[in-house]
């Protein structure tokens, strides 16, 4: 319990009697860490935003100091022109905020992959975070080749009939262009009976992506909660992110209370940062 207080207790913590929209800056943000890119940065995912406009979402995340993001077409429609992609990244560049990835983007027809590769090329991203159906996994990988795009699957948990784990997405990529992976979501994972530890260690560098969350229980009902309150082994992923040297963002995908997600945002960023620190 002493060593959780020290991971969150400049996170939610701090956030007591505090607004979620107060007028802040860079200079006021909760945290003061720095980040590069060998030290598994953390980002957010643009899902935990979803009730969000951008503005309210620029701001909380310099609240708690994390200026990576990988944004959802709710805040960037896929169909967006030139005109609007760069407008909404000067929002978010004018704020120390990169726009990493795109997606989760869905991906049913042929004509769903070209518009999601073509969109990830305008808004300048090197990875897309989809969901192809199995039929459109070759022809993805052909874009794939073609934008120089890589495309990281989303593992979505027991209910999802494609990709409920990180293995039913890596035995369909794992034999194709090395630019195919997986964005290991590992609430989702967990909740299918996958340690997270265990996938990064199996799938190593076929994995491009991170959604981090914590759930309650390893099974089907098991429900989001802040990261270190789950069941969740989360220094062993650490260690497991080190070992293989995972050169990507991780990002904090918070799915409870998404309409006050302020506090619990910032809790489970701390505790992250802290469990990272501690395994430096």
């Amino acid at each position: 319990m002493a060593s959780r207080r020290k991971f969150i207790r400049n996170t939610a913590l701090g956030l007591t009697g505090v607004t979620i929209f107060p007028s802040i800056n860079r200079a006021g943000s909760l945290f003061v860490e720095k980040e590069n890119a060998s030290a598994l940065p953390v980002g957010i995912a643009g899902y935990t935003f979803l009730h969000f406009d951008i503005p309210q979402s620029i701001q909380m995340m310099q609240r708690v100091d994390v200026h990576f993001m990988s944004v959802k077409d709710f805040h960037l429609p896929l169909n967006s022109s030139q005109e609007k992609i760069d407008e909404v990244k000067k929002q978010f560049q004018d704020a120390g905020i990169t726009i990493y990835a795109v997606g989760v983007i869905y991906m049913r027809t042929k004509e769903s992959v070209d518009q999601a590769f073509d969109y990830a090329k305008k808004v300048g991203v090197p990875i897309i975070v989809g969901v192809p159906d199995y039929d459109l996994i070759g022809y993805s990988e052909k874009k794939v080749k073609e934008y120089n795009i890589k495309l990281a699957i989303h593992n979505h948990g027991p209910e999802d009939k494609l990709y409920p784990s990180p293995k039913e997405a890596y035995e369909r990529i794992k034999n194709r262009d090395e630019r195919m992976g997986l964005c290991l979501d590992i609430g989702h994972a967990m909740r299918a009976g996958v340690e997270p530890a265990k996938a990064v260690k199996e799938y190593g560098k076929r994995i491009f992506d991170l959604h981090i969350k914590d759930v309650t229980k390893a099974e089907k009902d098991g429900q989001a909660i802040e990261a270190g309150r789950g069941i969740i082994n989360f220094p062993a992923f650490v260690k497991a992110l080190r070992k293989v040297n995972y050169p990507g963002y991780c990002s904090i995908e918070f799915e409870k209370d998404m309409k006050d997600p302020l506090p619990g945002i910032a809790e489970s960023v701390g505790y992250f940062k802290g469990i990272k620190e501690g395994t430096a």
